[in-house]
């Protein structure tokens, strides 16, 4: 086995290029450990997410349906969001599901931590599964959120992942691994 620290980069400079709330794009100015130098790898900077495969008291799996402009496109999702600050992954996890959703409760295990793009993105998604959640309010959703909440059965959720009607690869992870803990093909 190697040492990591023999792969590591070294940054000789960088920049901030672009400092708002949901975008932060650095270049740095990189030197490989083979010495070659790269003036412009850039690196996007996000805080931590979290994605919550829930499930009802009856076993249904709570997923949205919501517009995302990037690529021009509505489908299904299960709840996500940003850590906040001062929050753990496991509190913003339940705060995300209880805003969007209006559930709450039951009982919440870690199921993985994933990288959206290791090479240019400087966060993790923290993944849980809440099991027996339940209605414990109204949703409490942003303003630029529209959302609509679905329960759906493991079929349903099973005839999505094979049609390819899920599309974000954060979401994807989670649930395909829990289908396969779980033996639901």
């Amino acid at each position: 086995m190697t040492d990591d620290k023999d792969k590591q980069w070294t940054v000789l400079e960088s920049e901030y290029l672009i400092r708002r709330p949901w975008l932060t794009a650095r270049r740095d100015w990189v030197r490989l450990p083979n010495g070659v130098e790269n003036n412009e790898y850039y690196v996007l900077e996000y805080p931590d997410w979290v994605n919550v495969i829930a499930l009802t008291e009856d076993g249904k799996f709570i997923m949205e349906r919501q517009y995302r402009h990037g690529l021009r496109w509505t489908g299904y999702e299960i709840c996500a969001g940003a850590c906040e600050e001062g929050e753990t992954p496991l509190e913003s996890a339940q705060r995300e599901l209880h805003e969007e959703t209006g559930f709450g409760g039951g009982e919440w295990t870690h199921l993985m931590t994933i990288s959206p793009n290791t090479s240019s993105v400087n966060n993790q998604c923290h993944c849980f599964v809440a099991r027996g959640v339940k209605r414990v309010s109204a949703p409490h959703q942003e303003a630029t959120e529209d959302i609509s909440v679905h329960f759906l059965t493991v079929d349903e959720v099973r005839s999505l992942l094979l049609h390819n009607e899920i599309k974000q690869a954060l979401m994807l992870a989670p649930l395909w691994r829990y289908f396969a803990e779980h033996h639901l093909w």
